[in-house]
């Protein structure tokens, strides 16, 4: 993810002028909340969202919410000397009203831009208010900066041609070796999300997911029948690229590049070179999200969806330098359903909303954006959010950190957290991102298997030629989690179920996911997102027992073989007050993982215990004081076979 606006934070503090009027706030009084940190821009900030209390004037009267700003300006000290002269760079400093959300906020705007430091001396004055619940700056944020993959799609020919070759995030993360595009080496594929088995159970039918991003663009293989009937939220018109501000139906990419001299920071723009800023053409990241989501499956064309007969509605909040957040808040009430001022109600509400954008600053449970995620959710919508790409804690981002949301990490094909994906205790589950690097490393050269593979455009500029292309980043891990979601409401809503609250989906999610195939070094939730286990659960099915090979208490069963990718399984009856349960495989050739439950199949996704040690058959699992029941272990061969290896399961009998 990249910050709202890619710039180093300004640090500088303000002496705040007590004037008369001042409020001071004792230990009996309320007071507000609000949130400097990601005052960044190199531009400066004229926009300001302010959140009145219940029952005030203000909340009521947007005349006395403005005088309460000019209020506030006029005690900041660092201002009051150009208030005091009347003017500031030939204009009068002065407090605009703007709009009201659909949170209840309002948006104030000052008569010209504030630098970091006197807007955060502005936001701490209005803070000061007791008649103010939070106030924010109205900050940019943007689309998850991925990278993007720069080798073309290389055609095979079969049914979705582009899935076998390339979407390895979509296939059972078995361990399977998976060469992928144009790659000469192979990777087990230990990170997909189990999507392909999930079909059999799922497919999307009846759902929508809206996805706020910036736009879609045409293209044969996603279903745009919602297109025209999204909308585009991006009300400024220097990020709209239109003429003159204002929102306009469609839910339309027109593109967001930034490759022309008025984008650049010294210009009033977002770009500034000398903090590291690239100017780029037009990304298509909505596409490439809205692909990942529901692309059209078993159609004889390109590659495929997660939740394939699911409806995308396209919903434009990014332009040209990002979108303002009270834009985003505004779109996500839309989005579920909710009404929003100037607005045509949303025919088609949204069970899932796709978040793969951010910023810096975190995300109280009483800013903007948290109100207008609790706002959906109250409405039934399960709001997934991405973590962000700067390899740091996401409380630290928003709304990555806005609660409620469904935080998403991102792992590679292998299994390891991308080396770019924030972490922490504010993400709940990590999916397919792409690690870029061979084996999800942290240096070399970008290889195929490092990037997740969907729909986008060829145009610079202007969308132009329907393409297909990899990006990496938590942006392309959340569409996963977002599809999956999908799927878990399409299986409910056929078997005639209860559909399942955000709560309910949240714990649908975390419960099942596949354990991490080693630790990974960072948090990033509770595993990799598992959509057939998840599915299943959703469904209350229960898998039946595996059928495995009986092994009896100090047996050795010598000669077992299986293929690269496969596995074998086995059980063995402990009585209770037994002790000192072994269970263990060696000798032969190949790389075995042991897994082992008690009760029920053993598989990467489902253990108990699991010994892994690199390159080597010779696996443990001992349980001092094993439960009693039938107890279950699975040999797997990960990416090469094993032969002639000896298994063998041993307790002492009580």
């Amino acid at each position: 993810m990249v910050n709202r606006i890619a710039a180093r934070a300004l640090v500088a503090s303000l002496m705040l002028g007590m004037a008369p009027g001042v409020f001071a706030q004792g230990a009996d009084q309320p007071r507000a909340t609000f949130d400097v940190a990601g005052l960044r821009a190199p531009g400066g900030y004229d926009r300001f969202l302010v959140t009145y209390r219940d029952g005030t004037r203000e909340r009521l009267d947007t005349s006395a919410a403005t005088q309460a700003v000019s209020a506030a300006l006029s005690r900041t000290s660092a201002l009051s000397a150009q208030l005091r002269a009347g003017t500031s760079n030939g204009a009068v400093l002065q407090a605009r009203y703007g709009r009201k959300l659909a949170t209840g906020a309002d948006l104030i705007r000052t008569s010209r831009k504030l630098s970091a430091a006197d807007a955060e001396a502005l936001v701490r004055q209005i803070a000061a208010d007791p008649n103010v619940r939070h106030v924010e700056a109205d900050v940019i944020m943007q689309k998850i900066d991925d990278v993007r993959a720069t080798a073309d799609v290389v055609p095979v020919v079969v049914n979705d041609p582009y899935y076998q070759r390339y979407q390895w995030h979509l296939r059972p993360p078995s361990g399977v070796a998976e060469k992928i595009g144009s790659d000469t080496a192979s990777y087990a594929n230990k990170g997909g999300s189990n999507v392909a088995n999930a079909w059999n159970l799922a497919d999307g039918t009846g759902i929508v997911v809206a996805v706020l991003d910036t736009g879609i663009t045409q293209h044969p293989d996603i279903d745009l029948s919602l297109a025209d009937a999204g909308y585009d939220f991006v009300t400024d018109a220097f990020m709209s690229g239109r003429a003159t501000d204002g929102r306009v139906p469609g839910g339309w990419d027109t593109g967001d590049w930034t490759t022309e001299d008025k984008y650049l920071a010294v210009n009033g723009g977002c770009i500034d070179p000398s903090k590291g800023d690239e100017q780029e053409d037009s990304s298509w990241h909505g596409t490439h999200v809205s692909g990942t989501i529901a692309e059209l499956t078993n159609n004889n064309l390109g590659m495929a969806g997660i939740a394939y007969k699911a409806k995308v509605l396209p919903v434009r909040v990014l332009g040209h330098c990002g979108g303002y957040t009270s834009d985003i808040a505004d779109a996500i009430v839309w989005a579920s359903g909710g009404h929003v001022a100037g607005v045509p109600d949303n025919a088609n509400p949204a069970q899932v909303i796709n978040l793969s954008l951010g910023g810096g600053g975190s995300c109280a449970s009483d800013a903007v954006t948290s109100d207008a995620i609790a706002s959906a959710m109250s409405r039934g919508t399960t709001v997934v959010v991405a973590a962000g790409n700067e390899n740091d804690d996401a409380s630290k981002y928003s709304p990555a950190s806005c609660p409620g949301a469904v935080t998403v990490g991102s792992n590679g094909i292998v299994g390891k957290r991308a080396y770019y994906s924030n972490y922490g205790s504010t993400v709940a589950i990590s999916a397919p991102g792409g690690g870029i690097y061979a084996n999800d490393g942290t240096t070399g050269a970008p290889v195929n298997a490092g990037f997740v593979w969907s729909a986008i455009n060829a145009g610079t500029h202007e969308p132009t030629t329907a393409s297909y292309g990899g990006m990496a980043g938590t942006s392309q891990a959340t569409p996963h989690v977002a599809g999956t979601v999908a799927l878990i409401l399409s299986a409910t809503k056929a078997a005639h179920l209860a559909t399942p609250t955000p709560a309910q989906i949240r714990d649908l999610l975390t419960s099942t996911a596949l354990a991490f195939p080693a630790t990974p070094d960072k948090p990033i939730g509770a595993g990799i997102v598992d959509a057939y286990a998840a599915v299943n659960k959703a469904l209350g099915n229960t898998p039946e027992p595996p059928k495995a090979t009986e092994l009896k208490n100090g047996v050795a069963l010598a000669g077992q073989s299986a293929p690269s990718g496969g596995s074998l399984a086995y059980r063995i009856v402990v009585p209770a007050g037994a002790r000192s349960l072994a269970l263990r495989t060696f000798g032969g050739s190949g790389d075995v993982t042991i897994y082992v439950k008690n009760g029920g199949a053993a598989s990467a996704s489902a253990y108990d215990y699991r010994s892994a040690k690199p390159d080597t058959n010779s696996e443990t699992v001992t349980v001092a004081r094993p439960d009693a029941g039938t107890w279950y272990v699975t040999v797997d061969a990960g990416g090469k076979p094993f032969t002639n290896v000896t298994v063998q399961a041993s307790f002492t009998a009580p």
